[in-house]
């Protein structure tokens, strides 16, 4: 059984399949997909996570609200969330972190950085 449970909420499936594609070199992982902030949070209810890694520009509910919807949930408040951002969105960057989100990774995103980061909150 995988030791992490790793929810990756990116409406991009290729910008999915690059995360997926890099964390898959991090053995023990559980990788889940999601296509919005509410298909996120539908799996959150069902399962639990020991890391979350969400864009903000989605569709449907962006990645902010996600962020803001974990950090009020007396259950899932203190799971990591590390928010994905287009480069030089600063705005955003900001605003992701004043919610509760733990880190950002900036894109274009590169593997070794990607990796980086994750293994901060995974141990």
């Amino acid at each position: 059984m995988a030791k992490h449970n790793i929810l990756i909420v990116e409406d991009s499936p290729t910008m999915r399949q690059l995360i997926i594609f890099s964390l898959k070199r991090i053995s023990d992982c559980n990788l889940v997909e999601a296509t919005d902030g509410v298909d996120g949070w539908k799996k959150l209810s069902g399962q639990n996570f020991d890391l979350i890694l969400t864009d903000i520009n989605m569709p449907v509910m962006d990645g902010l609200k996600l962020v803001s919807l974990i950090r009020s949930d007396e259950k899932k408040k203190n799971i990591p969330i590390i928010i994905i951002t287009t480069e030089g969105a600063e705005e955003d960057k900001k605003r992701g972190l004043a919610l509760g989100a733990n880190d950002y990774i900036a894109k274009p995103i590169q593997s070794h950085t990607l990796l980086e980061v994750v293994k901060k909150y995974i141990h």
